[in-house]
């Protein structure tokens, strides 16, 4: 099987130590399954030389954000540079390379053998703090309750889109959304999206130093950087307006219809 056009979408910020290896890294993995791949980096206005370092390669092309806004906007802006390449499967991923290429092959061909509208690649014995690995769990528990099932690794940010179903949730999210992933997760789950997963390998963010780290501290602090505390109450409280509460805008999403091709069913 062979995906005509796959694109890869990345929001950055100061990853210039490892995004280049890592975009090799994917290339090299999905070449033999599409017939022609490319490269979205959304930078967060990076203090490094990220942009630098991903110049003059033909199928990267780099979209410095007007300001640095955060993780949420960022990724959000990737996946719609990655929407106007009119692919025909979107692939996001942060840009600190902590996945690996083997499972980027694992991804597309998951979502091409059973034609799902999005594969969420679960992560499997994660590097990151302590702190961030029981927010996750708590906002699962918090999607579960309010999905009726759970979604393991509800804010996963290695997904694997079919455009249309991707359009429908990028057009019910402000830009400036904080959580895209968990408002996408909750909408998936509620609006009848054939969503599969896949377990992957987590590995620490790639490079030496922790300035891509958004939140201070890196993988070694002991408590929740401040940056972070004050982010989740946000987060919550905009998880509240446009997801959970009743008549939430995200309430009323639901899955692209879809002509019967022959895969197997949700």
């Amino acid at each position: 099987m062979t995906v005509a056009h796959l694109v890869i979408v990345m929001p950055a910020y100061n990853e210039e130590e490892g995004i280049r290896g890592f975009i090799d890294e994917i290339r090299e993995h999905v070449a033999p399954l599409v017939e022609r791949v490319t490269f979205a980096v959304a930078d967060d206005r990076s203090t490094d030389a990220t942009v630098a370092a991903l110049k003059r390669i033909d199928d990267v092309h780099v979209h410095p954000q007007p300001v640095n806004r955060g993780h949420g906007p960022t990724a959000l802006a990737a996946y719609r540079a990655g929407l106007a390449l009119e692919p025909d499967l979107l692939v996001h991923v942060d840009g600190d390379g902590q996945f690996i290429g083997p499972d980027f092959t694992r991804l597309v061909l998951a979502a091409e053998s059973t034609g799902a509208d999005v594969v969420h690649g679960v992560r499997r014995s994660r590097t990151d703090p302590w702190y961030r690995r029981v927010l996750t769990g708590a906002v699962g528990v918090l999607i579960a309750s309010a999905a009726g099932r759970r979604v393991p690794d509800v804010n996963t940010p290695l997904r694997a889109y079919r455009p249309d179903a991707l359009q429908r949730l990028i057009d019910a999210v402000p830009v400036e959304a904080l959580v895209p992933h968990v408002h996408f997760s909750l909408a998936e789950a509620r609006g009848g999206f054939v969503v599969r997963y896949l377990a992957v390998t987590s590995i620490p963010r790639r490079g030496a130093s922790e300035s891509g780290t958004m939140w201070g501290g890196g993988v070694r602090a002991l408590v929740p950087p401040p940056r972070l505390r004050a982010f989740v109450g946000q987060a919550l409280r905009e998880a509240w307006q446009l997801s959970l509460k009743p008549g939430a805008p995200l309430r009323s999403i639901r899955a692209p219809r879809r002509v019967e091709t022959g895969h197997p069913s949700a």
